[in-house]
């Protein structure tokens, strides 16, 4: 049996990886590297570079390798972006998943995993939010994942697919070990830019609103950290392949912090006062949203191990710290390994 990890090279995608890899998995990375890296990936697990939504390239890789089991991460996911380029992201995010999952369906692919996200609830109102908030996405991103979500749903009531969806809240953090992280330049991740102000790499950071109805009246989310998010896609595969119903779970730590708690943090974790501003709102970002995690807890056995923010930030400043070594010691367009254009390597 083997994995396919759609955007294995990628953030989240690459932590999975590791994950799969260290269980002994068969494990196989699709990937377009548009912002994901090849020296993420772990020794000895085959890359093929292209996309989700080629179902050429796809049916003969799910035919091929075996595969029965899809991990998808690949996607676009910069909020303000999406509102920018509606038509981009329901392009890559849902055409290119409904795609994915005709593939699936038509090679016999028993269980799939979905990423999705917290901003198919939008501006929920009530806090922690469960499975079952109305779903009212207040951005391009978000409906771009709940439309996903549906065609999923359908396809699995219909073809018998299994599936887990898994609604992210804000990951952050990166591998204990240091053998990857958010990578990707220019991100937007608040924690990452926050470290990397923190680090001189940015002159100053900014803070985007500060009159939210919210204790600071800066938004409040919930972090959690990328490696218990890797561990409940773990837990996802094996309740799948037990035979166990399709779920919808959240995946956060059930509790909330600010955008000026987290700025605190990162200041006391790094010992650097840097410079911080405040700025516009950003069209998209709801004020405040927080999980209830709870039906992941029970029905996967979720164990997050991580649940600190000041861990997050240690773990994303020595990531960030080993990011600029890399980055100081690699020739420039070097990759690690050459790119395999389908099959194993």
């Amino acid at each position: 049996m083997t994995v396919l990890v759609t955007g294995g090279a990628g953030y989240i995608g690459s932590h999975m990886v590791l994950e799969l890899a260290e269980t002994g998995e068969r494990v196989v990375v699709l990937d377009n590297l548009s912002t994901g890296h090849d020296w993420a990936i772990p020794p000895g697990v085959p890359l093929v570079v292209g996309d989700s939504g080629d179902q050429e390239l796809v049916g003969r890789l799910l035919r091929d390798e075996a595969v029965d089991a899809i991990i998808h991460f690949a996607a676009s996911i910069v909020v303000p972006d999406s509102v920018r380029d509606p038509l981009g992201y329901y392009r890559n995010n849902t055409v290119n998943t409904r795609a994915l999952i005709e593939c699936a369906v038509q090679a016999g692919v028993r269980n799939f995993i979905f990423s999705s996200t917290a901003a198919v609830y939008g501006n929920p109102a009530e806090i922690p939010v469960t499975e079952n908030a109305p779903l009212q996405p207040i951005s391009p991103y978000g409906s771009s994942k709940l439309m996903s979500e549906v065609m999923l749903r359908d396809a699995g009531h219909a073809h018998g697919l299994s599936h887990v969806i898994l609604r992210y809240f804000n990951v952050a953090g990166a591998d204990p070990l240091r053998r990857t992280g958010q990578a990707t330049r220019a991100a937007t991740h608040l924690i990452k830019v926050a470290v990397e102000t923190a680090l001189g790499l940015r002159a100053k950071l900014d803070v985007f609103g500060d009159d939210y109805p919210t204790p600071d009246g800066s938004c409040v989310r919930d972090y959690i950290h990328v490696s218990d998010l890797a561990r409940a896609h773990s837990d996802a595969l094996r309740h799948l392949r037990a035979g166990q119903p399709s779920l919808t779970l959240n995946c956060g730590y059930g509790h909330g912090f600010s955008v000026l708690d987290v700025v605190e943090t990162v200041k006391r974790v790094s010992g650097v006062d840097f410079k911080v501003e405040i700025a516009p709102r950003r069209e998209g970002d709801p004020a405040q949203i927080v999980a209830d995690s709870q039906r992941a807890r029970a029905a996967l056995r979720w164990q997050p191990r991580f649940d600190d923010l000041s861990i997050i930030v240690e773990h994303a400043l020595a990531w960030e710290q080993a990011l600029i070594k890399r980055r100081g010691s690699e020739p420039q367009g070097a990759n690690r390994r050459a790119a395999t254009s389908s099959g194993r390597s």
